[in-house]
C-alpha cells in the first residue's frame, strides 16, 4: 500500500513540475528566442534576399572580368544541412582572394567587399611592368637541334614575371644569361638587384643624358648597353655609387661625345677603370 502511494505521489509531483515549467515565463521566453533565432538563421542562410546575385568587378584592364567571375562563382555555392545556398554571409572572401591571385599573376592586389543584401564588390589592382625580362631556354626542334630559344616576360617592381611578351621599345630589357627556366608569377631577380639596375638607368640618364635600354645579367657582372651601342660593365656586388661617380668623371673629363664613336666598353668593376679601345 505504501509503495502504491509513493508511485502515485511521484507521478503527481512530476506532473506538477512539468505543468509549472509550461506556466513559467522563462520557458516561453526561451522558446520564443529559439524560434526567433531559427527564423533569423533561415532568413540569413536560405532566403533569396541574401543570396548573392551580382558581382561587380573594377580596376581590371588587361584581365577579363568574366574570367575572374568564373573563379568567384565556384566559391559562391555552399552546402548547409544538405541544402545549397549562395548566402552572401557564407562566402569565404579570403579563399576567393587567394584563388584569384594564384590564377592571375598580373594581379598585384585585390579587395573584396560584401554589399548587402546580395552584391559582391571586387576591386582589382593590376601590376605595372617596369622592364622586359628575357632568358634563353633549350630548343630541340628539328630545325634548331641543340639551339636556344629566347623567351621574354613583363617584369614588375618586385622582380616577378607575370606575362609573356615580345621585347618592347618603351621598357628596358633585362637578359639573364644564366637562367634557362622559370614560371609565371615567380621571382626571377632579387629586388635589391633590380633596384640597382633601375638606379643605374636613372642616374646615367640624369647625369650624362645617356640612355640605357638593355642590361645583361651575369653572376658577378652587370652589362649596361647604351643607345649608342657601347657597353658599361658594373659589379653589382660592390659599391654602386662609387662606380657611377667614376663613370660620370670619366665621360665628362676624358671621353667627351666626339671621342665615343669607336668606344666598345668601359669596365668599372675594378679599382682601375678599363676603357676599350683606349682613349688618348
Amino acid at each position: 500500500m505504501k509503495k502504491y502511494r509513493y508511485k502515485k505521489n511521484y507521478r503527481t509531483k512530476k506532473k506538477k513540475i512539468i505543468f509549472s515549467i509550461f506556466l513559467s515565463r522563462f520557458f516561453w521566453l526561451g522558446l520564443l528566442i529559439f524560434v526567433i533565432l531559427g527564423v533569423i538563421f533561415y532568413f540569413v542562410i536560405f532566403s533569396s534576399f541574401f543570396q548573392t546575385k551580382q558581382v561587380n568587378i573594377s580596376g581590371n584592364e588587361k584581365i577579363s572580368a568574366e574570367d575572374i567571375k568564373i573563379i568567384i562563382r565556384k566559391g559562391l555555392e555552399k552546402k548547409f544541412l544538405f541544402f545549397s545556398t549562395k548566402s552572401i554571409f557564407l562566402i569565404n572572401l579570403n579563399k576567393i582572394k587567394e584563388e584569384i591571385l594564384s590564377s592571375f599573376p598580373r594581379i598585384a592586389g585585390i579587395e573584396i567587399k560584401r554589399k548587402l543584401p546580395n552584391i559582391l564588390d571586387i576591386n582589382v589592382v593590376e601590376k605595372l611592368a617596369i622592364a622586359v625580362f628575357c632568358f634563353a631556354r633549350p630548343n630541340f626542334d628539328e630545325q634548331n637541334l641543340g639551339g636556344q630559344e629566347e623567351k621574354c616576360f613583363l617584369l614588375d617592381s618586385e622582380g616577378v614575371i607575370f606575362e609573356e611578351t615580345q621585347p618592347r621599345n618603351d621598357l628596358i630589357r633585362l637578359t639573364d644569361k644564366q637562367k634557362v627556366e622559370t614560371i609565371l608569377g615567380k621571382n626571377v631577380i632579387k629586388k635589391d638587384y633590380l633596384d640597382k639596375v633601375l638606379k643605374i638607368q636613372k642616374e646615367v640618364l640624369k647625369e650624362l643624358k645617356l640612355e640605357i635600354k638593355e642590361f645583361t645579367i651575369f653572376k658577378e657582372r652587370l652589362n649596361a648597353k647604351t643607345a649608342d651601342g657601347w657597353e658599361i660593365y658594373f659589379n653589382p656586388q660592390k659599391d654602386l655609387d662609387w662606380q657611377l661617380t667614376e663613370l660620370v668623371l670619366v665621360l665628362k673629363e676624358k671621353i667627351p661625345l666626339e671621342k665615343r664613336g669607336n668606344l666598345e666598353y668601359i669596365d668599372l668593376r675594378f679599382e682601375k677603370i678599363y676603357i676599350f679601345p683606349a682613349i688618348s
